[in-house]
Order: structure tokens, then C-alpha cells, then sequence
């Protein structure tokens, strides 16, 4: 496979082509409509009372033109199909630019008491959720979030098999993505599927026989009206007899028809992606595993969505008076399409969200593999059994620019904590969001930003951006205590990997000094595995109490008056500290 940007550049170029083609073409057909209108309309009115000749030509017109417009929204389809496969290879060329802060960000996912969501620039503008995210719908974009954060250990080998098979069928993915763009969906499928489980019928169950005997005595009378046995008017009587009936029920189909009117456009664009799920074909477990959920009944499942997106299609025809008039006074044709619908609902609403739920799975993992089709040199974890937690080497932030980024080494070993010091942007923060964002990744069965990378799986649990809350009344120190408590109270049952970024900020430094102490104290007692980055020099004499207390620091020099940063982490304690050398430098004091 080609380098990802130039297989991009190479399919938007492509696409351009194919799409100026399609323009041409659409052009040239509304042309050749337009011409067989005016040459239908001219011969019709040239043999005007020429029978049968005109009635000939009026139907070979109509017919052709109907044709041609059957083709024109065919072609319509395939240009908006292709304008979406150009707007997908953009977006993945802006991204490898680093342009995606227009993408969508994942506010909604922020959760201030998740384990680690809020700490790691895992949703929000420039997150990785922003970066990776690649999802069309909402139930899919929910299920990345969920993947994300769920801080699952089991089955990641499975999971990695999973991304790496989805992540070389490129084109199956974006063109997925792009038949899920060309639809709008009005609500949510959990409000769907919601909607179709509760669902009680309104109609009478013998509503069926009526319309068929109804419909059938129609059809009779219209025939003997025909010939001449039976008045009109028996039809007109008949025909109001239909209405009748049909107003009879019409607030129920009312009802109904308003909650359907929702779901319509859901049922058309899930139907057309289930299809693409059953015709390809899948070698991983997980993934042939989702194929069989669709495959579960008698009939495809995207057969069974298309059918009711047809049945949904008849019940919007109640909106065109013509039909909706006639159709009802002789075939009570909202009653029979509203009993299509509920026969539908009854047949299906036991297993209907389980469809939705691979559709979801499908658009979410095409994200995650999307991201490792895009990254190749990154390394799937070696997943260990051993005592060991993480040995890697050359591990980045996935997000920073490899012109730029400095990699480092880093191994740690199970209930090994480590002390992290170091001056003013020297790079703590950020070695702590790339030690947690590779532990993520890692769960997720994604590839991490290293060169090697062993790792004993394990959850995150992290203490890096705690805030005060004023709706709450809770100061900042008070909100931080409340997150130290939830951390330990949740070691005490579960194994975690803890991150810490410079706790007790919000007290003064010699209740601050003695606290972290305690606090590290407890946490290497409890066997816990971790780290804490800290200005607090004094932290590191816990190294000389316990033997699994490490110190590392990061650098900072002051060379020809200007400050100078390696960002690579080194065994010991930082002696350089740069506050004062700032303040002086930006004229602050």
C-alpha cells in the first residue's frame, strides 16, 4: 500500500476526474430530456386527432422521459456518492497536516469523574478524539467514545486483529462512510429502537381481513360497473363507504404515521450500510462474530431494513392528496400500509438493535483502523503476561509533530512508582499524557506511537486536572481531595496504572510537601503502579524508604541567556528550576 498521504492525494485526484465526468454527463441528459419533452410535446400537437398515433406517441414520450429521469437521480446519487469520497481523502490529507480542529471534538463526551477522560485531552478541540474520530453517525461516534473510555483490558490481541484487517480494506471503509453521509437522520437509533420495543399496536387485528375483502370487492364492483351491470353510483356509495372506514381510524394511522415520518430517513441509510457489512467479507473473529448478528434470521438484515424503508415510503404517499383520496375510499390504503408497519414492528422488535449496534460497531472500528492505515510505523503492543507493565522504546504523543516530537524509552515494572521533577515546561505534562494516552490506546487495541512496546494490561486511573466547582460550592483543594479519595478507593479492588500530576496545589507548600508524602507513601503500600510529576524536590527522599520508588526528571539549561529544553527523561532529580529565570526574562519582575 502507498504512503496514506499519497494514496490520498492519488484518490481525490481520481475522484475530481470521475466527478467532472458525471457533471458532463448530467448535463448532456438534461439536455436530451429536455429535447425529448419539446419533440413529444411538438409531435403530439402536429398529429392532434390522429388516433391511435398520438395516444402512441404520448406514451412513447412519457415512458422515454420517465426513463431518462429515472437516470438523471441515478446519476444524481452516484455524483453526490463521489463528491462525499472527495470530501473524506480531503479531510484525511488536512489531518496528516495536522487541519483537523474543524472536525468534530467530542464535547459531549467530557466527563469530569471519568477515570482519566478529563486529564488526557481525550475529547475537547485538538483531542485525540478529534484527531481519530472518522464516524458518520451519532450512535457510532457514541460507541468510539465508549471504546475510548470503557478501560477494558480483555481481548486486546482480538481487537488488534480486528483493526489491522479493517485498516487495509481503505476503500470499503470510505465507501461506507460515504453512502452513511448522503442521509440525515432526524433521531438517534437508541430513541428508534426505543420506540419500536415499547410499541403497542393501535389497530384491531382483524383489520387485515377487512381491507382485503374490502380492497377485493373494489376491484369486483369497479369490473361490473365496467360492463354495465352495476350504476356508477354504486361506486361513488362504495367509494364513500371506504372513507368512512378510513377517517374511522385515521387519528390511530395519524399517530402512527407522525412517529414513522422520524424514522424513515434512519431506515434508508441503514439499510444500504448493513448491505455493505454482509457482502464483505471478514477473516477476524470480531468481526465475522457481527456478520452473524445480521445474518440471524431468515432474511438478510438489510433486506428486512429496506423493506420497511419501502413500507415507510408507501405511508408517506397519505401526504399526496391524490392518491391518499382515491387510495383510501377503494383500498383503504393507510389502514393496510399502517398494518404493514405494525406487522413489521411485531415481527422484528426483538432483535432490531442488535442491528443497529453492528452498524455502530462497523462506523466506530473503521475509525480506529482509519488511524492505524494512517500511522503505519506505529506498533501494536506486544501483550505480556510477565510482571512487567510497559517497556518500550522511542515512545511519542501520537499528536505531536514527528518533525518536532522527542521520543523517549520508558519501562516500568509492576508496583514500581516513579517520581517525576523538573522545571517549567521541561515536559512532564506531556510525557504524562503520552505514558496515559499509549495505555488507552493500547486497551483499545490500537497501535501506540513507539518503536517496541511490551505491556502487562492493566486500567488507568489518572489525577491531572482537578477544578473548583462553583454550582457545587467545593473549593479547588476540596475537589482535588474528593478525586484522591475516588482513586483510592477504587485501588482498593481493581489493579490500576495511577497518574499524578502535581497534587495538594491547592494548599500551602508545607502542608502540600507532607501530604504528597503520605499520600505516594500509601499508594507504593497498597503495591500500586504509577506516577507523580512534582516541583516538590522533596518527594524524591522516597526513594531512598522504598526500593519501588524511582526518580526521573527532565532538564531545563540556560545557555547565552535563553532557555533550552531536551525533553528526554533521565534518571535522578532536576536541579534546575526556571521560574525565577522567567520572570526576569519576560520583564515580569
Amino acid at each position: 500500500m502507498k504512503k496514506p498521504f499519497n494514496f490520498y492525494s492519488q484518490e481525490k485526484t481520481a475522484f475530481e476526474k470521475e466527478a467532472a465526468l458525471l457533471k458532463s454527463k448530467s448535463f448532456n441528459l438534461s439536455v436530451f430530456r429536455f429535447a425529448i419533452f419539446l419533440s413529444t410535446s411538438f409531435l403530439i400537437y402536429i398529429m392532434f386527432g390522429s388516433y391511435p398515433t398520438v395516444f402512441i406517441i404520448a406514451f412513447s414520450g412519457i415512458l422515454l422521459f420517465s426513463f431518462l429521469v429515472i437516470k438523471q437521480v441515478n446519476l444524481q446519487r452516484k455524483r453526490a456518492l463521489i463528491a462525499a469520497k472527495i470530501n473524506i481523502n480531503k479531510i484525511e490529507i488536512d489531518v496528516s497536516n495536522s487541519i483537523f480542529h474543524d472536525l468534530n471534538a467530542g464535547k459531549e463526551f467530557v466527563n469530569p469523574l471519568h477515570s482519566y477522560s478529563n486529564d488526557i485531552d481525550l475529547f475537547g478541540v485538538g483531542s485525540f478524539f478529534q484527531y481519530t474520530n472518522r464516524t458518520v453517525t451519532n450512535e457510532g461516534r457514541a460507541l468510539l467514545s465508549k471504546l475510548l473510555t470503557e478501560n477494558k483490558t480483555e481481548g486486546i490481541v482480538d481487537k488488534q486483529k480486528t483493526i489491522k484487517e479493517l485498516s487495509k480494506k481503505v476503500r470499503w471503509r470510505q465507501h461506507f462512510s460515504a453512502l452513511a453521509s448522503l442521509v440525515t437522520t432526524k433521531d438517534t437509533a437508541d430513541f428508534i429502537v426505543g420506540w419500536i420495543q415499547n410499541y403497542n399496536p393501535v389497530l384491531p387485528k382483524f383489520i387485515k381481513t377487512i381491507q382485503l375483502v374490502f380492497s377485493t370487492l373494489s376491484l369486483v364492483l369497479i369490473g361490473l360497473v365496467s360492463l354495465g351491470i352495476f350504476p356508477f353510483s354504486s361506486v361513488l356509495i362504495w367509494f364513500f363507504i371506504g372513507l368512512f372506514i378510513s377517517g374511522s381510524l385515521m387519528k390511530r394511522t395519524s399517530n402512527l404515521y407522525s412517529e414513522t415520518d422520524k424514522v424513515r430517513e434512519t431506515f434508508k441509510q441503514y439499510h444500504v450500510l448493513l448491505n455493505e457489512i454482509e457482502g464483505e467479507e471478514f477473516l477476524s473473529k470480531i468481526l465475522q462474530e457481527k456478520q452473524v448478528i445480521i445474518k440471524s434470521e431468515t432474511k438478510k438484515a438489510s433486506k428486512i431494513f429496506k423493506e420497511f424503508s419501502k413500507i415507510l415510503d408507501g405511508f408517506d404517499q397519505r401526504n399526496n392528496i391524490l392518491i391518499a383520496f382515491f387510495g383510501n375510499g377503494l383500498f383503504l390504503s393507510e389502514i393496510y400500509n399502517a398494518y404493514k408497519v405494525e406487522k413489521w414492528i411485531s415481527n422484528y422488535k426483538h432483535t432490531v438493535d442488535k442491528w443497529f449496534d453492528v452498524v455502530a460497531f462497523f462506523d466506530a472500528q473503521n475509525s480506529l483502523a482509519n488511524f492505524y492505515f494512517n500511522h503505519p510505523k506505529f506498533v501494536f503492543p506486544e501483550i505480556s503476561a510477565e510482571k512487567g507493565i510497559i517497556m518500550s522504546s522511542n515512545l511519542g504523543h501520537p499528536l505531536l509533530n514527528i518533525d518536532k516530537r522527542i521520543d523517549n524509552d520508558f519501562t516500568i515494572n509492576n508496583e514500581q512508582f516513579f517520581i517525576v521533577t523538573g522545571a517549567n515546561m521541561a515536559g512532564k505534562s506531556t510525557f504524562l499524557r503520552t505514558i496515559s494516552l499509549s495505555i488507552v490506546m493500547a486497551n483499545c487495541g490500537l497501535p501506540v506511537c513507539a518503536t517496541s512496546f511490551k505491556y502487562s494490561p492493566i486500567k488507568l486511573i489518572t489525577s491531572m486536572r482537578t477544578t473548583d466547582s462553583l454550582t457545587e460550592d467545593e473549593s479547588y483543594f476540596y475537589s482535588e481531595l474528593k478525586r484522591l479519595k475516588f482513586i483510592v478507593d477504587e485501588i482498593k479492588t481493581t489493579d490500576y496504572f495511577i497518574i499524578l500530576d502535581e497534587i495538594l496545589k491547592g494548599t500551602n507548600s508545607k502542608d502540600k510537601a507532607i501530604g504528597s508524602k503520605k499520600f505516594v507513601e500509601k499508594l507504593t503500600k497498597s503495591k500500586s503502579t504509577g506516577i507523580i510529576a512534582t516541583h516538590d524536590v522533596s518527594l524524591c527522599e522516597l526513594e531512598n524508604e522504598f526500593s519501588d520508588i524511582k526518580n526521573y526528571y527532565f532538564d531545563a539549561e540556560i545557555i547565552a541567556d535563553e532557555l533550552h529544553f531536551d525533553y528526554t527523561l533521565k534518571n535522578g532529580i532536576c536541579k534546575n528550576m526556571n521560574a525565577s529565570f522567567l520572570l526576569k526574562k519576560m520583564e515580569i519582575v
